[in-house]
């Protein structure tokens, strides 16, 4: 009994010991890798060992925050946060790897704020706030998880998309391809049409809004067969 009574106490120390230390090191592996296994189910590169890696990281430099000052200038005039204060704006180059530009979209906002709050978990870890730690990789689950299924429902995952069409005729009615658009599910917000005398032909950009279960294909297939289609293409810019 006496044994575990000196665990606990090494583990709930403020000062740094190496069994105290080996705890943190080990929750904070848990922590990230709880958040990394979310980040790895939604196909993101960044999955369980980036953030276990960042979490422990974190917990690593909390420590060595923490344990500077108080072996080497008895915790009087040492500053605990110094050291741990640049995980916050050091570890946001790893956040602006993780998000990626792609012609007008952007992709990995969310893994990058993921990177960022996983970091200061382990940083809570390393000052033995583990409670609080814990608390916070389940509200960021709830987030991840939870706020997606949300923001389906309310119809906020719709990206912002241009269908381009272009016509072997002079075409003055582009409805029919508007109600084929509203039938897929796809929202048509905007049109832009140009008219090519010289080589007969019609381009219209349909500004839309769409959800990534929108049967794209089929949708342009059934253009295909409704009008004198040359091309269609689905993408995030509007001149190209």
């Amino acid at each position: 009994m006496d044994f575990i009574n000196q665990i606990y106490s090494a583990i709930m120390s403020p000062d740094v010991n190496f069994v105290g230390a080996t705890y943190k090191l080990v929750l904070g592996f848990l922590l990230g890798a709880v958040v990394g296994f979310e980040r790895r189910r939604k196909g993101q590169i960044a999955g369980m060992r980036t953030f276990a890696l960042i979490s422990m990281g974190a917990t690593l430099a909390m420590l060595v925050s923490i344990y500077i000052p108080q072996e080497y200038l008895g915790l009087k005039n040492g500053d605990p946060g110094r050291i741990a204060a640049q995980v916050i704006s050091g570890v946001g180059f790893l956040g602006a790897g993780a998000i990626i530009q792609m012609k007008g979209s952007v992709r990995g906002l969310t893994t990058a704020a993921g990177i960022w709050i996983t970091a200061c978990i382990g940083l809570a870890v390393g000052a033995g706030m583990y409670m609080i730690a814990t608390v916070t990789t389940l509200l960021i689950i709830f987030v991840l998880v939870n706020i997606e299924r949300l923001e389906m429902r309310a119809h906020f995952l719709w990206e912002a998309k241009v269908v381009r069409v272009r016509l072997g005729a002079i075409v003055t009615d582009v409805q029919p391809l508007r109600d084929l658009m509203t039938n897929a599910g796809v929202e048509v917000t905007k049109e832009f049409i140009k008219f090519d005398y010289q080589s007969n032909e019609t381009q219209v950009n349909f500004m839309v809004r769409t959800k990534p279960s929108a049967d794209i294909a089929a949708l342009f297939s059934a253009m295909h067969d409704t009008a004198p289609v040359l091309a269609v293409t689905l993408t995030n810019e509007t001149n190209v």
